[in-house]
Order: C-alpha cells, then sequence, then structure tokens
C-alpha cells in the first residue's frame, strides 16, 4: 500500500473501492527516469484503474478546491502533466489510456441540484470530472505562458467530462 499525503488523492482512492473498480496505487515518492534520457525524469501517475470495459486508465489526480462561488470548476493542468502523461500511455502501450481525474473539494455539502455523484472522505465533501489525455489535449488552451499551464473552456470541459463514476465503472 502506497502511503498518501494529499487528501485528494486519498479522497479518490476511497471513491475508488466505495465503487469496487479495481485499481493499483504508484509511489509517488520516485520520479522515473524517462527510457533513454538519463537526465530528464518522468513525473508519476497517481493510480492505474482496471474498468470493467474497456482499456487500463493510467490515472492522474488532480485535486481542486470548490467554493461554490465560481460556476465552474477548475480544471487546469501543468504543459508537464501532458507531456509526461503521454509519454506514459506510450510506454504502457495500446491497451491502456491516460487520463486526468479531477477531484473537487467542496467547502461545505453543497445543495443536490448543483453537484452529482458527491461523495464523503473524512468529514469533507468532494465531486469529481474525468476525462481521457486525449479528449484533454483536443480542447485544451494555454492557460498561463510563465507558469506553463493549459486549461479546457469550462463549458466543454462540463459537457466532456465525466464523474469518476461513470468513467471508471
Amino acid at each position: 500500500m502506497v502511503l498518501r499525503r494529499y487528501h485528494y488523492d486519498k479522497a479518490f482512492e476511497h471513491h475508488l473501492r466505495a465503487l469496487q473498480i479495481p485499481h493499483v496505487s504508484v509511489d509517488e515518492a520516485r520520479r522515473s527516469l524517462q527510457l533513454g534520457r538519463v537526465h530528464d525524469k518522468l513525473k508519476n501517475f497517481d493510480f492505474v484503474v482496471y474498468p470493467s470495459t474497456g482499456k487500463g486508465l493510467l490515472v492522474d489526480v488532480k485535486g481542486r478546491k470548490h467554493t461554490g462561488k465560481a460556476k465552474h470548476y477548475q480544471n487546469w493542468v501543468t504543459a508537464d502533466d501532458i507531456d509526461c502523461m503521454k509519454q506514459w500511455e506510450e510506454l504502457f502501450g495500446p491497451e491502456y489510456q491516460a487520463c486526468f481525474a479531477f477531484i473537487f473539494w467542496c467547502d461545505k455539502q453543497p445543495g443536490d441540484a448543483l453537484f452529482e455523484n458527491l461523495f464523503e472522505f473524512d468529514e469533507r465533501w468532494y465531486t469529481s470530472r474525468a476525462l481521457t489525455l486525449a479528449q484533454y489535449r483536443e480542447h485544451m488552451k494555454v492557460r498561463s505562458q510563465s507558469w506553463k499551464t493549459v486549461h479546457m473552456p469550462p463549458t466543454i470541459f462540463s459537457q466532456i467530462a465525466l464523474p469518476v463514476a461513470q468513467m471508471f465503472v
């Protein structure tokens, strides 16, 4: 068992267990060397998930706080996240697909009309959205040149990203 430091990762794993979705935690304490390039290190993803249908999923968990003030979910990632997940997908081969799982911590229990697929873990409320790396790359836009971050426009993200309970089952 991998010890997780961040409550988002712990909440995600708890959610997978509650949904009885087979998964393996990845040791995030070490950064893997990229094959053929000794000086470059490849950022690890967080979980390998085995849904009942389809390919195995290489999951990078992205935790975000959602206060309810914004009408959309923050879905930014770094350019390095995109590059590393693409390389992992290539290393694992065609039977695996890279994806992002956005875990949103709601600072209080939202009303039923605002969120679906809520789950509670460690006295905190969460909701989730997930999508494949290919989906993300198709629609991503530069968010910040200086921070090297990208995001998906909120309307597209809300149309494409699915709750973990739907995507991973």
